[in-house]
């Protein structure tokens, strides 16, 4: 059975490739249906290999996690994989796995997230399965209280192994303070034990239902059969009992801060600095994806070429722009050898004044259209990808035009364009968060030329 997914994945990979290099990128028809309970379906008939993916989102996510309990939706997410219907957790993978099918959830900011991936024949153990694990998870309390256990161990762990994987959780909560987008996906200790089944339960009922729901599907069926098959499975399904959050644009920070997360006895420092940037709907997306590139989305980036290849204070830097359906962070992340960290910094901050001050000149803008080019395709390939993309664009009230006009915006970008884009959403150095784990003793006097400091230690069992 894998050997024959890995041929039709490899098949539908060749021949996508020819379509495209001959035709352009772009997304295929579909079409939207909207049942009465509020679901949205999205199907695309795609007929050249037997596999059918299917891609659901569950509006709310980390941001509908109840106050105080952070991690709730994906503690959620974990346990509806781990028994629904009438199958218990082994009975439920072995269904998956029998036909050599691929299903996960897992959970973001904003949503819930279940990808599917099945040959087409299995499309209708397909939809039983997700409609299950959507709405009859068995969320039995053992599978719970491992699942929770796990994720505080996880936690702990990184503190102590990779602290630099804890980053955003710390740099998140200190930049958006109380606004949604500061809640740490995963979790943290003190929250993710305040969780009891009971109360997991009740998040289920009030943040989970049809009318929160979006299913995109693409692949080898006949759209009116898929259609009917969805609507039984889902079409009677009760909405969320509670109404979705309101999200507003969080305020950007103006003037500098530091928040110290203190790792007595660290080697290392890690850091993470920066703003409030834009959102998913942002007009200049190829500039900026262009900007973004040459900054710190790439081995040769700026920011990587200076810091590691030339100065050799870091193992790697790079530059993240989030966009979420409100503007999410625009950051610089890195870590440094302890007693190098202010020096690693300050480059960091060098760079990112060169970026504003200076722009991307035309050499370099051709070879990050080029890279981006050759990275945009293979995205929009096989039928879970462009089931994602369909489900993402709806979940963000996007046009298809997002996708297929890509291409046509990165060519058209200039040098002016892209440097619009750089002023519009990268901060300038004096307005910044710095968000700091390392050896306190060693270096708090050094990074308070940042700004004032703000100071917890990592064994504090919260993110903020």
């Amino acid at each position: 059975m894998n050997a024959v997914r890995a041929f039709c994945i490899a098949s539908a990979l060749f021949l996508h490739a020819l379509g495209a290099h001959a035709a352009g990128v772009s997304l295929p028809a579909h079409e939207r249906v909207e049942l009465e309970n509020g679901t949205v379906l999205l199907l695309s008939e795609k007929h050249d290999v037997p596999l059918v993916g299917l891609e659901a989102i569950v509006r709310g996510g980390a941001v509908s996690d109840p106050d105080g309990l952070d991690g709730m939706a994906g503690l959620l997410s974990e346990l509806m994989q781990h028994g629904a219907g009438k199958r218990d957790a082994a009975a439920f993978a072995e269904a998956v796995a029998a036909v050599g099918g691929e299903l996960s959830a897992s959970a973001g900011l904003e949503g819930i997230y279940v990808s599917a991936d099945f040959m087409s024949r299995d499309a209708e153990l397909m939809i039983e399965l997700v409609a299950d694990l959507l709405r009859r998870p068995t969320l039995a309390p053992d599978e719970f209280t491992k699942l929770r256990n796990r994720s505080i161990n996880l936690v702990k762990a990184a503190k102590g192994a990779d602290p630099g994987e804890l980053l955003p959780a710390y740099g998140n909560g200190f930049l958006f303070g109380k606004h949604p987008y500061g809640n740490p996906v995963g979790g943290g200790e003190s929250t993710l034990a305040d969780i009891t089944h009971e109360k997991l339960q009740q998040y289920y009922e009030e943040q989970v239902g049809g009318d929160r729901l979006i299913i995109s599907v693409v692949g080898n069926f006949n759209t009116v059969a898929m259609k009917a098959r969805l609507a039984k499975a889902f079409g009677d399904w009760r909405p969320a009992t509670m109404p979705l959050p309101a999200l507003t644009a969080a305020g950007r920070q103006t003037g500098r801060r530091v928040l110290l997360i203190d790792k007595p006895g660290a080697t290392q420092s890690y850091f993470w600095i920066g703003n409030i940037g834009v959102a998913a709907n942002y007009p200049r997306r190829a500039d900026l994806d262009l900007a973004n590139t040459v900054f710190g989305g790439r081995f040769t980036s700026m920011l990587n070429t200076e810091m590691r290849v030339k100065a050799g204070l870091t193992y790697g830097a790079r530059s993240i722009v989030r966009r979420p359906s409100q503007p999410g962070a625009v950051v610089i992340s890195s870590s440094a050898e302890t007693g190098t960290t202010v020096e690693a910094i300050d480059m960091a901050l060098k760079v990112l004044a060169r970026l504003r001050d200076s722009g991307i000149n035309e050499d370099t803008l051709e070879s990050a259209r080029n890279y981006i080019m050759g990275q945009f395709p293979p995205r929009l390939e096989t039928a879970p990808q462009l089931a994602a993309q369909f489900a993402m664009l709806e979940q963000y009230g996007l046009d298809v035009a997002y996708i297929n006009d890509y291409a046509a915006a990165l060519s058209a970008a200039t040098t002016d364009s892209i440097a619009a884009a750089i002023n519009e959403v990268y901060p300038s150095p004096e307005n910044l968060s710095f968000i700091v784990i390392g050896d306190a003793a060693l270096i708090r006097e050094d990074i308070s030329q940042y700004g004032p400091i703000s100071e917890m230690s990592i064994d504090e069992p919260r993110f903020r």
